[in-house]
């Protein structure tokens, strides 16, 4: 399958930072002084929302495994995790290469929401992925995603853009908005030489920059600066600047994509940088074929990573001001097939992360015995999900951010009562 061209979304032919422009507390503590009024929540709260998406669409039900469900064994055969190797919670087993997460479910600071979909599931990735992004199906879809209405709505205060997102893909839907710029970093070393560049660095550095431009694929890549006429670009560029010269001391990440995304992420939020929300990716998750080995490496690098960066935030203080979501598309269909994979499917959880919460698992535990052409029915809408983070952790009105009314639902989720 191939990717749509995001070219037209005004960033232009560039790279490493781009410019794109697009449309739950009893159970988490409060910070001191978070008193912001009703008009300014925006502006005076300093929480933060962290967006892990895995791309493809996670096997739901071998991530979080319904071990004592017999139909669980006979759907499965061969894919099936062995009891005895799971990571038990109650009725439910974790995969065993979340074993990272030990620390945080004891503590209660990871969380699975069981049963997260929506009606009508579409099964193709880009389309299902967009349905996520703008929380509107194709026939009434604008270029329009629920962050970057979020950012529209509030505004900034600060010289630092509100929303960055980490990655060489393009900037996802989620964070386009008409009048946003959200900043694109493929790499902060990249940011870092390129600043160095601009700002009339060494001829050798020069000469080094030109030679890997020459071989660097244009195809599916950010270049590493855009824009740098606009003020958002420059401001970015000069704080990042600021941040890399310091050394990095932010603890122990594993040496992996999203581990270094997250190993960023770290550095920006102990440094200062104002930004609320923070947008990265992990690809990967179509496992047709092969299935066991591809999704055990692809749950501990996201296992591994998130521990790291909740550990890096707890030594600094900072683990109650950051929220982590992880969601995909969707899930995969319950029976296995024939090539040891399994096909796209509907529902499937999401995983919060960070602070303190209020229980290990939320929502009822799949029911395999009612399937929706052998999917799994989703219980709760993503939609609601998104509005309690929104109007419970970020303090700020869901209703104009996802077009439409969530609230009771997602206050019924009691996520941020």
């Amino acid at each position: 399958m191939k990717r749509r061209n995001f070219g037209q979304l005004g960033i232009g032919a560039c790279a490493g930072l781009a410019i794109g422009s697009g449309h739950p507390g009893g159970w988490l503590q409060t910070l001191a002084g978070e008193l912001a009024s009703q008009e300014d929540r925006w502006l005076h709260s300093d929480r933060i929302l962290v967006v892990i998406q895995l791309t493809g669409g996670n096997d739901g039900l071998n991530t979080v495994v319904p071990y004592r469900d017999e139909l669980y064994a006979k759907a499965r055969p061969k894919l099936g995790i062995p009891t005895s190797d799971l990571i038990k919670i109650g009725d439910m087993g974790l995969h065993p290469s979340l074993k990272q997460l030990d620390g945080l479910l004891s503590e209660h600071r990871f969380m699975t929401i069981q049963g997260v979909g929506y009606s009508a599931p579409n099964r193709s990735h880009f389309e299902s992925m967009d349905i996520w992004h703008s929380c509107h199906t194709k026939k009434d879809r604008t270029q329009s995603g629920w962050l970057g209405r979020m950012i529209s709505q509030q505004g900034s205060s600060s010289s630092d853009s509100p929303v960055i997102h980490l990655g060489s893909e393009p900037l996802p839907l989620a964070c386009q908005e008409k009048g946003v710029q959200v900043p694109s970093l493929a790499s902060l070393e990249q940011m870092r030489l390129k600043s160095k560049i601009r700002q009339g660095g060494d001829s050798d550095l020069q000469s080094k920059h030109m030679e890997s431009d020459r071989g660097r694929s244009e195809a599916g890549s950010l270049l590493d600066f855009v824009s740098t006429s606009t003020v958002a670009a420059l401001e970015v560029s000069q704080r990042l600047e600021t941040i890399l010269v310091q050394p990095d001391a932010t603890g122990d990440f594993p040496k992996t994509g999203l581990g270094e995304k997250l190993r960023a992420v770290s550095r920006l939020i102990l440094s200062g940088v104002k930004t609320r929300v923070y947008y990265v990716t992990l690809d990967g998750f179509d496992t047709h074929a092969n299935q066991p080995q591809v999704h055990a490496n692809l749950l501990r690098e996201w296992s591994e990573a998130l521990s790291a960066f909740l550990v890096r935030l707890e030594q600094s203080g900072q683990q109650d001001r950051v929220l982590v979501m992880t969601f995909s598309e969707f899930g995969r269909r319950v029976s296995e097939n024939a090539s040891l994979g399994t096909d796209h499917g509907a529902a499937a959880p999401m995983f919060l992360a960070g602070p303190r919460l209020p229980r290990i698992i939320h929502g009822q535990n799949p029911d395999l015995s009612d399937l929706e052409d052998g999917d799994l029915k989703y219980q709760i809408d993503f939609r609601s999900v998104y509005a309690a983070v929104l109007d419970g952790w970020m303090h700020t009105d869901s209703r104009k951010a996802l077009d439409g009314d969530y609230q009771a639902l997602g206050q019924a989720l009691e996520l941020f009562a």
